[in-house]
């Protein structure tokens, strides 16, 4: 405590009201970090508070001092701007506040600055400071505010400070006004009785403050004039409310939750700042707001909050778009079982036809860009081709299917509804076991019957010995292939999320309409035909999204990775499954006497195991968190899931 004591007299000795701005702002900064110390516990600077407080109440000179220094600092720095904005984004698009907070991480602040939000920031920088200011108690507030005390009185006979609080709520009001006006918010909203909210609230708003300064104070009309304004303030908040339900309807817009996020945080802003007007004793209301600024400056410059406050709805909407889709791929009877395995055979018949065209694309000899982009396209036209032909790709099902099972955890809270989950788990495993088998299943025959056809064409093998033997190698076991299996996965699961996003933009913007009603686009396809294809491309959008996107990455993924140096692949359960068949055929029967066509043939089921789990992994992670399922629940999951593993395993495998 001495060595403190010590600090604190050389920082004490320090307090100049004269001193330029840079040197009274660096003195305030130093003193804030005095007081936090080691930032061992809050308990600790509150306690060197107190001595601070009492160090500057037993010298009347040092007193007088810091309030010289206290009104120079409100008389150069404009209070009312930390006040009203602090925390909130001057800009209302997303992507220009992302660019703004990378700015303010990487360059640095200076203390020579009239701008009370930008010292603020560095005065009172973290979490910690919010603790400790809460725990301050009602005896050191009111010695706070008896140093700081300025006697001045404005015009109308009011403390300066209740001033400049009431302009801070003018202009947080004048906020909510315009993005009420907003046509992006108006529009949206879903009553035009709603919206009457906004027009009349800063004529509330003028008679509170008419009321506030009025002399004599009439305490009657002044809290009558504060609950009018309040209730009005709630009436625009719910009005703004309802502009989520169109979004649930009609697809997410971050741009536009991101600005629903700001309104009703300044309306809480609002409220805050009348709390310490109205209060009888305002200093605890003025602390609680203080230590709300703390917190909302760390939200400010936080990026990872700036994004996951803003796509928590979009994460909800693309899964659950999702998982409309994946409702189509569980299986629940044998009949469905068994009409499972028959489209997936016949998808993996037609990749097959893929893995004979991939060969075809290196034949070409083409650069690595040229050769992946040629190749992506190619898996892209495959696995459209598949989706319009009503067929299956196994490995695409996890991602669209795992929304829709965590669709099913919205009501999770009984024994009977965790039963039922488990139950559709054992539907779901089962589905993508009679998927990846009758994919593999038919695209080795298919691809053994391609390559001898073309040998038969051709009079040679499809691949020469030396392309058969690499083939084999690159799928070994032994290999890379497991990472390559789980980086395919992902890749799966990253389509997944392209469909989604793409279906709820296609929503969004209303492209369907568009497609039915526009003029042109009527005059161009006929009335008839516009209409068929509007509803085409929203039953089909998403398919195309995913196919598209994955297969342009499988393609294209491999050669930037090699413009880096990277070796990596990627191994997709079917597509591989041909190209051993491919080697083995080119190689004729002495194959079976080779090691390297086992290793390979048993790197299948690990690399099927793989984009399957780990697809699945990732999107059920998200539609969890997108549904707001508790810690708790996911383990009550677990434990009957093994234990429904335990006492019946064939039910993974086999549909009653």
């Amino acid at each position: 405590m001495a060595a403190a004591s010590l600090d604190l007299q050389g920082l004490l000795a320090r307090l100049d009201p004269t001193a330029d701005v840079a040197q009274r702002h660096i003195w305030l900064i130093d003193v804030f970090d005095w007081l936090r110390g080691d930032r061992a516990s809050p308990q600790a600077a509150v306690g060197r508070v107190s001595l601070l407080l009492g160090a500057i109440e037993a010298r009347p000179e040092l007193r007088e001092r810091l309030r010289a220094w206290w009104r120079a600092f409100t008389q150069a720095v404009d209070l009312t701007a930390l006040l009203a904005d602090y925390g909130f984004a001057p800009r209302t698009a997303f992507v220009s506040e992302l660019t703004e907070r990378l700015r303010r991480k990487i360059l640095p602040g200076t203390p020579e600055t009239t701008d009370a939000s930008d010292l603020f920031r560095m005065v009172l920088p973290g979490v910690f400071d919010a603790g400790w200011i809460a725990l301050l108690d009602d005896t050191q507030l009111a010695r706070i505010g008896a140093l700081l005390a300025d006697a001045a009185l404005d015009d109308d006979g009011a403390p300066r400070w209740r001033h400049t609080v009431m302009d801070a709520v003018t202009y947080c009001s004048s906020q909510v006004v315009a993005a009420g006006f907003s046509p992006e918010l108006r529009l949206r909203m879903s009553a035009a009785s709603e919206r009457r909210a906004f027009h009349a609230l800063m004529s509330d708003l003028d008679e509170l403050r008419e009321q506030m300064f009025r002399t004599p104070r009439d305490d009657d009309a002044l809290q009558a004039a504060f609950v009018a304004f309040r209730d009005r303030l709630d009436a625009c908040r719910a009005s703004a409310s309802s502009v989520y339900t169109h979004l649930e309807d009609n697809g997410i817009s971050v741009g536009l939750v991101f600005r629903l996020r700001q309104l009703r945080e300044r309306v809480l802003r609002i409220r805050e700042l009348l709390d310490c007007l109205i209060s009888p004793t305002p200093a605890p209301s003025v602390a609680r707001l203080v230590g709300r600024l703390v917190l909302a400056g760390g939200e400010r410059n936080s990026i990872r909050a700036l994004i996951a406050s803003n796509s928590s709805m979009l994460a909800a909407k693309v899964t659950e778009r999702s998982a409309e889709t994946g409702e189509h791929y569980i299986t629940r009877d044998r009949a469905s079982y068994l009409q499972m395995v028959r489209k997936a055979a016949g998808g993996g018949a037609l990749t097959a036809l893929t893995v004979l065209l991939k060969f075809g694309i290196y034949a070409l000899a083409l650069s690595a860009f040229w050769s992946g982009l040629w190749s992506g396209l190619m898996y892209a036209a495959s696995f459209v081709a598949i989706q319009l032909l009503h067929l299956t790709l196994a490995t695409k099902q996890p991602a669209m299917t795992a929304p829709a099972m965590a669709a099913r955890l919205r009501d999770i809270k009984t024994d009977a509804a965790v039963a039922d989950f488990v139950d559709e788990v054992a539907n779901l495993v089962r589905s993508q076991v009679a998927a990846v088998l009758g994919n593999v299943g038919l695209v080795v025959p298919a691809m053994l019957a391609l390559a001898l056809l073309v040998q038969f064409a051709l009079g040679r093998p499809l691949l020469d010995a030396a392309h058969a033997a690499a083939t084999l190698q690159s799928l070994s076991l032994l290999g890379p292939t497991a990472l390559f299996a789980a980086m395919t996965g992902v890749l799966l699961f990253a389509a997944s999320i392209v469909a989604g996003w793409t279906e709820n933009a296609f929503v969004l913007h209303r492209l369907d309409s568009a497609m039915r009603y526009n003029p042109r686009i009527g005059a161009f396809l006929g009335a008839a035909r516009a209409r068929r294809w509007a509803t085409f491309m929203r039953t089909h959008i998403s398919g195309f999204a995913s196919n598209i996107s994955l297969g342009l990455m499988l393609g294209l993924l491999p050669a930037f990775a090699g413009f880096f140096g990277l070796g990596l692949d990627m191994r997709h359960v079917t597509l591989s499954a041909g190209q051993i068949a491919a080697a083995a055929a080119s190689m004729g029967v002495a194959v079976l006497q080779q090691p390297a066509l086992w290793w390979a043939v048993a790197a299948i089921p690990v690399i099927g195991a793989l984009n399957v789990s780990v697809s699945f992994y990732f999107a059920f992670r998200l539609a969890l968190r997108a549904h707001s399922v508790s810690l708790g629940d996911r383990a009550r999951i677990r434990s009957a899931i093994w234990a429904r593993w335990r006492s019946r395993p064939i039910s993974f495998f086999l549909p009653a």
